[in-house]
């Protein structure tokens, strides 16, 4: 099955989705009524997801929904960002754009403001605003060799100078069950383009269809499964690899359906839904392993005023996705310090008064039965790293060399 078989089968399929509802393309999903009230039911029924990216954005964000479909996530996001939000939809097929934006009027009169918009554009080519190529094709006809270089020079210059959405500007990219219908061959791209637009330290809360195993070839040519979100399903260990591979960090799964939502040839799909951050700097992304109380950075000051903090447990040894090492009960300075507290990790670790890294977690701290125990300056002074040049008295592991000694991996 070729690209333009893909592109072809999933938007005549979803076109007729758009206009009845097909129960074979969704998930049952638990949304918060809260936000549905103010959603036309028409939108609601024609919604073909199989998560809820929506429970992880923060007021005043700007959002990017990719493969909005009829706008259900779009609005169900602008009433969470509330006001002085900003909420955008990206999806290639007409009739769900126009079933979005003939709905955008009654939300926003719902919700007394009006925060969403809705381009037509391939989510993996996210430069393109695929509605100003078809005006400009529909004023120009390509009918030569000169109307066809003009319009890739168009093409180049919306790249260069005016892309659909621009590069770092947006807060946080969320997806409902739309990654898995991309071509094969444009999945890199895709990731690529998620991680372009995202602002350093943003993130993308994907929920998508995953599979136990590798689709084989004979399933994938399949196009009635294909635009069904199983053949073009990711396995769930190719879709973290894709994150990182594109570049995000503090890659996790939030959630993952513990029944398999359809079975095929032995196959398990299931909705998964993983969240993983843009780096908030050129120097996270670097790749190279430091640890907590490194002795070669001993006396060298922190780049930036960060509080020392230590990594509670309950595993010995920790190491995040640009191999900086964490041990259980050490002081991180340096670094590590700078890395835990990213909002990502900050639940991780104590600051050196007793207090969390970050209010950001949850008021039960029965999980965290650490959260108490420092708090007096002899526990704390037991803690203090050596002075420059002293041994910690043990030797710490590698990262990717056995980091777990003899018992293991962690």
């Amino acid at each position: 099955m070729t690209s333009c078989d893909v592109t072809s089968g999933v938007r005549q399929r979803y076109s007729k989705a758009a206009k009845h509802r097909e129960d074979a393309l969704c998930c049952p999903v638990d949304y918060d009524a809260r936000y549905l009230k103010a959603i036309p039911q028409e939108v609601i029924d024609r919604d073909y997801g199989c998560g809820d990216p929506s429970r992880h954005l923060h007021e005043g964000e700007t959002v990017l929904d990719l493969g909005c479909g009829g706008g259900k996530i779009c609005f169900i996001a602008s009433q969470v960002v509330g006001p002085h939000g900003r909420v955008i939809g990206v999806d290639m097929n007409d009739d769900m754009l126009e079933l979005a934006r003939r709905s955008a009027p009654q939300v926003a009169r719902s919700i007394g403001y009006d925060n969403v918009e809705f381009r037509k554009g391939k989510i993996q080519d996210l430069a393109v605003d695929r509605a100003q190529i078809g005006q400009y094709l529909h004023d120009h006809p390509v009918r030569d060799e000169a109307s066809l270089q003009a319009l890739e020079t168009l093409i180049s210059e919306m790249r260069r100078e005016h892309p659909m959405i621009a590069d770092g500007s947006v807060d946080a990219v969320v997806s409902n069950c739309v990654l898995n219908l991309v071509d094969t061959d444009d999945k890199e791209l895709l990731f690529d383009e998620l991680f372009r637009v995202l602002r350093p330290g943003g993130r993308a809360v994907i929920s998508d269809i995953v599979s136990d195993m590798a689709v084989p070839h004979h399933l994938q040519a399949d196009p009635e499964l294909w635009s069904g979100c199983l053949a073009g399903a990711f396995e769930l260990e190719a879709f973290f690899e894709a994150f990182e591979q594109a570049g995000l960090i503090d890659v996790r799964l939030d959630d993952l359906q513990s029944r398999p939502w359809r079975i095929v040839e032995g196959i398990s799909f299931r909705s998964a839904t993983v969240i993983a951050y843009r780096p908030t700097d050129v120097a996270e992304g670097t790749g190279e392993t430091s640890q907590c109380d490194d002795e070669e950075r001993a006396g060298q000051s922190p780049p930036t005023q960060t509080p020392d903090r230590i990594y509670r447990g309950p595993f010995r040894y920790a190491v995040d996705d640009q191999g900086v090492m964490f041990t259980r009960g050490q002081l991180c300075r340096d670094a590590a310090a700078v890395a835990a507290a990213r909002p990502s990790l900050a639940d991780q670790f104590l600051s050196m008064d007793g207090s969390p890294a970050t209010d950001n977690r949850s008021a039960d701290s029965s999980d965290h039965p650490a959260a108490e125990a420092i708090d007096s300056p002899e526990q704390t002074a037991s803690l203090q790293p050596n002075h420059p040049g002293q041994s910690t008295g043990r030797s710490l592991p590698t990262a990717g060399g056995g980091c777990c000694g003899d018992q293991g991996c962690c």
